[in-house]
């Protein structure tokens, strides 16, 4: 599994695949494209395998040079008139979770419209065989698939023999966690959204903002996010969501959008963000309970069928 927000990796049960999945036309899990069984494997994919292995072969070469840098060091002579030393620079690594690690992040999902039976690692919308959409089911699945990704960050450390790049890829891990977050309620506050058809249809992506989703959830239901969340909670989760922004746009480098949005001033300007997975659980539950709420007062106002 990558670590890196590539196409959602998604393994379908052979016999399903056989039976359930036509050639002609594969669903994407995260975002419903649709394409012929042949043309799942993308050029941002096959780029993204070959940059692995140059990864892998320069890790190797990278991990020689600095033993070598070593050894040529501790030969100098401290009393020298002249000394010459060597320093290797780090660069980034690119890195995969072992398969090992990445087994209890895999979440198993059964189509309620098909049956088909498929598993995926991340957030998961759509069926790859029918394209079926159950909103509510997707997003508690979803969201189980973060919790336990998280839970299987022990495993990954423990998997991972460097402890530099263990951490790092830690990190990461934790990171996509509350993009997968965010991207799951939007998701999943869409689908409600669609239940009331006479209002306008919200810009792409309108829900990640929480202060437009509030305004589109009160112009359809007559209620806002602060009636469902007291003002600690949805200071939380606003600081929470405008975090998967910097991630996203900044590469987590704080702006001073983001403090005027956040009065959160435990950051310098042009400071990294540091998530633990201790906040993306805290956001996870305040998005469930927000998400519930809102499901309540759909059937509340129009006792739709959602999904």
């Amino acid at each position: 599994m990558s670590v890196d927000r590539l196409p959602v990796p998604i393994q379908v049960y052979e016999e399903d695949w056989r039976d359930k999945v036509r050639n002609e036309e594969v669903f994407c899990a995260f975002c419903s494209h649709a394409a012929d069984s042949g043309q799942w494997w993308t050029q941002e994919q096959i780029k993204y395998a070959q940059d692995a292995a140059i990864a892998h072969v320069r890790k190797r070469i990278h991990g020689a040079m600095k033993r070598d840098a070593s050894s040529w060091n501790l030969r100098q002579r401290r009393d020298s008139f002249l000394r010459i030393t060597m320093k290797v620079d780090d660069r980034p690594i690119q890195v995969s979770v072992p398969s090992a690690a990445g087994e209890p992040m895999r979440l198993k999902i059964t189509c309620p419209a098909c049956t088909c039976r498929y598993a995926v690692i991340g957030a998961a919308f759509f069926c790859p065989a029918c394209g079926h959409n159950a909103a509510d089911l997707m997003f508690s699945q979803s969201i189980a698939g973060i919790r336990n990704a998280l839970d299987a960050l022990p495993g990954v450390r423990a998997a991972i023999a460097d402890r530099d790049t263990a951490e790092t890829t830690v990190r990461l891990l934790v990171e996509n966690g509350l993009q997968n977050a965010v991207t799951a309620f939007q998701r999943y506050a869409e689908s409600l959204y669609t239940t009331f058809p006479s209002m306008p249809r919200p810009r792409r992506n309108a829900f990640q903002n929480l202060g437009e989703g509030s305004d589109l959830w009160d112009s359809a239901t007559g209620k806002r996010y602060a009636d469902y969340l007291d003002s600690a909670d949805l200071a939380t989760l606003t600081r929470m969501f405008q975090q998967r922004h910097l991630l996203a746009h900044t590469q987590g480098l704080v702006d001073a959008d983001y403090v005027a949005r956040t009065g959160d001033t435990a950051y310098r300007l042009g400071q990294r963000l540091v998530l633990r997975d201790t906040a993306v659980r805290e956001c996870l539950a305040l998005i469930e309970k927000l998400a519930a709420a809102m499901a309540a007062s759909v059937t509340a106002n129009t006792n739709p069928k959602i999904g």
